[in-house]
């Protein structure tokens, strides 16, 4: 049953696109796959994120052990992920990605993005209410970052055409779970105009 309670937009937004790195973007890599539309459409929020001084945070799975120890169990229910080590081309950002020097690059080793990160302080600290979450993949830590963005008290947004997963049919079972519990799933176009009039 779809949910038409919202949230809505605070006052004062963020960015978080999530694992837009090539591990996830490149189809040749066993978890990739081809997220172009997802990069230009996060890319269009961005470059407007820019323009309006809206902090914008980039994030990446990155392990720091050689053999990914610092991962915990999730290594063993995705051994491909074993494979995103520092170093290596599967952690580093795909480079049609509009990062700007002003943004924050967070490294992360689970799904949500708030888990054992630095995310909740850097949004504490500049007095965002509002984080609106692109990347991928859906069924995973776009979903996980949005409902723990809703669990801190943040007005949680996703942008439907600004999220994707490695199956449509995943993606879309996930954003309509996303939207009946943890966020608004609104259109990009909606999410644009929001940050445009800031």
């Amino acid at each position: 049953m779809a949910n038409d309670n919202r949230v809505g937009f605070g006052e004062s937004p963020a960015i978080v696109a999530i694992d837009l790195q090539y591990a996830e973007t490149d189809p040749e890599y066993p978890m990739g796959s081809d997220l172009s539309d997802v990069i230009e459409n996060t890319n269009e929020l961005v470059d407007v994120a820019h323009k309006k001084d809206v902090p914008v945070i980039w994030t990446r799975v990155v392990y720091k052990h050689p053999d990914a120890i610092d991962a915990g169990m999730w290594t063993k229910k995705m051994p491909a992920m074993a494979d995103w080590i520092e170093g290596r081309r599967e952690v580093e950002m795909d480079d049609r990605c509009h990062i700007a020097e002003q943004d924050h690059i967070l490294d992360k080793r689970h799904a949500s993005c708030f888990h054992e990160t630095e995310l909740n302080s850097l949004l504490n600290a500049q007095d965002i209410d509002t984080v609106i979450v692109t990347g991928c993949s859906t069924s995973a830590c776009v979903r996980e970052t949005a409902a723990d963005a809703s669990a801190y008290g943040y007005h949680s947004i996703v942008p439907e055409t600004c999220v994707g997963d490695r199956s449509d049919k995943q993606h879309e079972a996930h954003i309509f779970d996303i939207n009946a519990k943890f966020a608004d799933v609104e259109p990009k176009e909606t999410v644009k105009e929001y940050l445009q009039d800031l």
